[in-house]
């Protein structure tokens, strides 16, 4: 069964939502909440990876400020949160989520990172910084603008450490396509292999199935490479 545990930051103690396979874990998969925080969406794609023979684990980021979990239609309560979060308060909730699954015998190289909205830009910095086995993110912002203190993505894709699948959508009114092209050419430079996908009919949110902008055909796409990346790059 899930568990909600604990984990030490040095800003105090953060939850992590904790979804195990029924058998023995093929590797290890971190899921990285969106701006609404660690809510019953994301709960549930945690566990999805769990049902596909993965250790998932999902960090409520959100801990310095209350740790909400907000309603889709309530954009203007987000920002207040994403505020409390820097570069640093980021890596410092990876180092400790990291550390707990190579606690449980999962070592960086055999653990993935996805990320949604807010969290697939978090995702994107992950693979800069760790060594990891695959990371994959789901139409993450300020991919020209940089987030969190963080330089722009498109002036750090060709450092990235990890193997890094991005998944945009074309009516995504946030992330313009020709960002989401300097992306692909400035992490084409990276030294790990990296691809990136869009869907011509998805906007923001395409594959979270509890917002108006759930798009079914772009989702299970983006979903099945989701899982051939990290079968691919992991196992």
């Amino acid at each position: 069964m899930p568990e909600t545990v604990s984990v030490t930051t040095p800003d105090g103690p953060m939850d992590l939502y904790d979804a195990a396979p029924s058998q023995s874990a093929r590797a290890a998969v971190v899921v990285i909440q969106e701006a609404f925080g660690v809510n019953h969406h994301i709960e549930d794609v945690t566990r999805r990876f769990a049902a596909e023979g993965y250790r998932a684990v999902a960090p409520h980021l959100f801990h310095r400020s209350g740790d909400p979990k907000l309603g889709y239609d309530d954009i203007g309560q987000v920002m207040p949160h994403m505020g409390a979060l820097s570069a640093q308060a980021i890596y410092d909730d990876l180092d400790a989520t990291f550390a707990y699954l190579e606690g449980a015998g999962f070592a960086p190289a055999r653990t993935g990172i996805v990320g949604f909205c807010m969290g697939g830009t978090v995702t994107f910095y992950a693979a800069l910084r760790y060594p990891l086995g695959a990371a994959v993110t789901f139409y993450g912002g300020g991919v020209a603008q940089g987030r969190f203190g963080f330089e722009a993505q498109t002036e750090l894709g060709a450092d990235l450490r990890t193997p890094w699948l991005g998944l945009y959508g074309d009516q995504d009114k946030g992330i313009p396509v020709d960002e989401v092209e300097l992306l692909r050419t400035a992490t084409a430079a990276a030294p790990v292999p990296t691809e990136i996908v869009r869907y011509p009919d998805a906007e923001h949110g395409f594959h979270c199935d509890a917002r108006d902008s759930y798009h079914a055909s772009s989702a299970e796409d983006a979903w099945r490479r989701t899982l051939d990346w990290f079968a691919h790059h992991i196992d």
